[in-house]
Order: C-alpha cells, then structure tokens, then sequence
C-alpha cells in the first residue's frame, strides 16, 4: 500500500500523489518500473477521477497501487507541474528520501518505465 493523497481541481480533475517503494534490488523479478537506487519515488497522475488516476498506472504495469486516505496530497508547485506536462502523468525520487540531498527535476514516466539495457 503506498501513501498518497489526492486534490480536486476546479474543473473536476483531481492530481493524485502517490510515494512508491523503490526496488530491493535492481534487476529483482516484479520491480522492473523502480529506479536503480533504493528511494522511494513520487508519482503525480492527472486524471478525471481517482479510480481513473490509479487505472493509469495499473495500465502501466504498477498493479498493486491503491490510494487509502488523504495523509500525502500534492503541494502547490506538484499540481502545477503535472498541470503543465502533456502526458499528466510524471515522476521524482521522494523528498522524504534520504538518497536525496537536492530536489530533482520531474520526469515523465517513459522514463521509470524504460528497462534497464542489458551490457554483453
């Protein structure tokens, strides 16, 4: 179960924020979508509804995610930045992470989702 929170948009929309757990380890079976290090990492999804938010990322292969409560909504500066990207749908390592001493860039999620190559 990931922690989260939601926020409703004037135009009905919602921005649904959820922290992820990162892999164990890399190449460990079932975490293909986890960053290489061990933080966890912040998911933002744009989306009409909450069931159809967390039905985009169950889509992309995150099968176990679920939203129970409102104990993390996203800030300001995190609506903003999922408003503004075509895809709706971005990712960061969490800031709550200790991995992390500066805060990073948002990415999209092709970029979480893209395997790791393999070196031969």
């Amino acid at each position: 179960m990931a922690a989260g929170g939601f926020c409703k948009l004037p135009d009905g929309n919602v921005v649904v924020a959820l922290n992820l757990p990162g892999a164990q380890a890399p190449g460990t079976p079932g975490t293909s979508w986890a960053p290489v290090d061990d933080g966890s990492v912040r998911v933002l999804v744009l989306a009409a509804n909450r069931a159809r938010a967390l039905t985009r990322l169950r889509n992309l292969g995150m099968r176990a995610v679920y939203l129970r409560g409102n104990a993390a909504p996203p800030t300001p500066d995190e609506i903003t930045a999922v408003l503004h990207h075509p895809d709706g749908l971005i990712w960061r390592t969490s800031p709550v992470c200790p991995a992390s001493t500066t805060p990073e860039l948002w990415h999209p999620i092709r970029a979480l989702l893209r395997r790791p190559t393999v070196r031969v």
